[in-house]
């Protein structure tokens, strides 16, 4: 038995040359180093602009850092580890041509990276210059048929009670400005502001009334540093980001109010009651702490007094007092935690079905390919958009941002959007229609109460200010109302004495009306048209092209972590999801050829057979 050949000028350890055995041409490391990497090379030349090519040592390849912080998306792995796939994981060094062996960096290296590309307004890279490849290959194109959804992501932080978040902004607040003033220049409360919130913190067990003073206690000692701030010749003590961030919360949470004011409505006395003084009911879940500490108790409330008493005692000095919002007059985007102000609160359904958390909103555009697959072949459908915004906007503000976002990306309009009922309405449907293109998706039910008949049931023409009831009479009037600020439009029809003998007016007016009036905006025929066309069959058979974005949203919230902010503040978050798009799509890429090159060595097997067949 002879030798081998024997040789010490290769390396022992060289991926080029173990490539052919550890990794066939199906093998998705080959493909991300065939057809991945190359793309990426290309991106260079926006990589540099990151850079400062005449001062400081060295930088680490960023081409190297771009793949690394993909091929983390894809398998799946934290910094440290994706290091230490660096130094072990031949198939990682191979799409990456590397070889084993070659000098890594450290985990922080990548932290660093990131945060470079979101300096340099450069989050959407990764993302970017994949679909570009995507459309280089034929596998997308610029005017593509899309289906779009959104999607709830968990911010980093937990939902505070609107005490915990006073008290930590206040707390946070008096860090920064602790580090800035001098000890001879701090105000003669400091040291109790400090002991109250740096040093100490609200005892939950206490009674209801107690929390809703420590509210109270909280705002008034708020506006007090804000407004000796705001006195200082050193402007720059309150511009600094605590400062401002404690500005915010307490102008979302407070209001400032004359001492001597006229006595204020019914409504607002029982806020104040409910936010000052003891309550004859649990404190509200905006008060109350969400996780941890102890139920407070039931009490009863006390006399006007009392009230009035408590009011006075976080007076103002300066002729004011604080006073907190009612529970109905906060908003959803306030801040909810002050180390993440960019995470908001949104609820979604009703009941059973409801859905609240404090984080963020993602929309997943997706594009549509109608052909039919061959039995094994994997999706030609890519993320062609994936745009992450505060969670108490809207779906139809989200889709106007994602026309803006594929807009820089080079993507026109796409011909038809297939979508949910939350991103339908007249004015998109109109929009649309003037633009050619289409938007299939279901119109929301017009609101029905007690019973009584819709607006569906009236048969309402808008150009010719026609109105037909369910009894089949026509409309009197028809008036043309025009918001001022806004410009929105709107008609109203009544039906006037008709309404007065008529047979079905117990199921179409309410209690003491005596006559039915309908109001409508301008645009309602469109409206009206897709209430009637998504009932017929047509419609039904075309929208199940979108029901394959919920496959999508459950690939990137299972696969890669869409679910769980990784960071905190909107713009971490939106680098973190643009890396899980081009993440999803580099994977059904790789798949799409790995299939190609599968039915290529069938076909040229099934060949080889035929021929020695015959």
């Amino acid at each position: 038995m002879s030798l081998p050949t024997f040789s010490t000028q290769s390396e022992l350890f060289s991926t080029a040359a173990l490539s052919a055995n550890l990794f066939p041409e199906t093998d998705r490391y080959r493909l991300f180093g065939k057809v991945i990497y190359p793309l990426l090379a290309q991106a260079r030349s926006i990589l540099e602009q990151c850079y400062c090519p005449e001062n400081g040592r060295t930088a680490i390849e960023p081409v190297l850092m771009l793949g690394v912080s993909i091929l983390q998306d894809i398998d799946g792995v934290p910094d440290r580890q994706a290091v230490e796939m660096l130094h072990y994981h031949a198939g990682w060094n191979f799409a990456l041509n590397r070889q084993l062996g070659d000098p890594v960096f450290h985990a922080t290296s990548l932290v660093n990276f990131r945060h470079r590309l979101q300096q340099h307004q450069q989050s959407a890279v990764g993302f970017q210059i994949i679909l570009d490849g995507l459309q280089e290959a034929g596998l997308v194109s610029r005017q593509t048929r899309q289906r779009l959804d959104s999607t709830q992501m968990f911010g980093r932080v937990a939902r505070m009670s609107r005490l915990d978040c006073v008290r930590e902004s206040l707390r946070l607040a008096l860090q920064e400005i602790e580090a800035l003033i001098a000890p001879q220049e701090r105000p003669v409360f400091w040291v109790s502001l400090w002991e109250r919130y740096v040093e100490s913190q609200a005892d939950y067990r206490a009674s209801a009334e107690t929390l809703s003073r420590k509210l109270a206690e909280a705002g008034h000692d708020a506006w007090q540093l804000l407004e000796w701030l705001e006195s200082r010749v050193q402007k720059t003590w309150a511009a600094g980001r605590q400062a401002q961030l404690l500005k915010r919360v307490f102008g979302e949470q407070f209001d400032v109010v004359a001492a001597g004011s006229a006595p204020l409505p019914k409504d607002k006395e029982m806020v104040i009651e409910e936010s000052t003084v003891a309550m004859s009911q649990p404190i509200p879940p905006e008060i109350a702490p969400v996780e941890g500490g102890c139920e407070p108790l039931n009490e009863v409330a006390p006399e006007p007094t009392a009230i009035a008493a408590g009011q006075a005692e976080f007076a103002a000095v300066l002729g004011e007092q604080v006073q907190p919002k009612g529970n109905g007059e906060t908003k959803s985007d306030r801040v909810q935690n002050p180390h993440d102000p960019d995470a908001t609160y949104a609820v979604k359904g009703q009941g059973l079905q409801k859905k609240e958390h404090v984080g963020y909103k993602v929309q997943v555009a997706e594009s549509v390919s109608e052909v039919t697959l061959a039995p094994g072949e994997p999706t030609r459908n890519f993320i062609t958009g994936i745009v992450t915004h505060v969670a108490c906007e809207s779906d139809e503000a989200g889709a106007l941002k994602m026309e803006q976002e594929q807009a820089q990306m080079g993507l026109d309009k796409p011909p038809v959007q297939y979508v949910d009922g939350a991103y339908i309405s007249a004015h998109k449907l109109v929009q649309a229609q003037a633009e050619g293109r289409e938007i299939i998706g279901p119109a929301q039910p017009a609101p029905q109460k007690d019973g009584r008949f819709t607006i569906e049931d009236f048969q309402i023409n808008v150009e010719e200010r026609q109105a037909i009831c369910p009894a089949g009479k026509l409309n009197t009037q028809c008036s043309r109302l025009e918001e001022e600020a806004r410009g929105k439009v709107n008609y109203r029809f009544e039906f006037s004495t008709q309404c007065h003998d008529c047979l079905l007016g117990s199921k179409c007016l309410g209690k003491n009306q005596r006559h039915r009036t309908v109001v409508v905006g301008e645009h309602h025929s469109a409206l009206q048209a897709r209430r009637q066309e998504q009932q017929t069959d047509a419609f039904k058979e075309r929208m199940k092209h979108r029901n394959g974005i919920e496959g999508t949203q459950s690939e990137l919230v299972r696969g890669h972590g869409l679910r769980q902010a990784r960071y905190r503040g909107l713009a971490k978050v939106k680098l973190q999801n643009y890396f899980i798009g081009a993440a999803c799509n580099v994977k059904r890429w790789i798949r799409r050829e790995a299939w190609k090159i599968q039915q290529a060595l069938s076909a040229v097997a099934t060949e080889g057979t035929a021929a020695s067949v015959s």
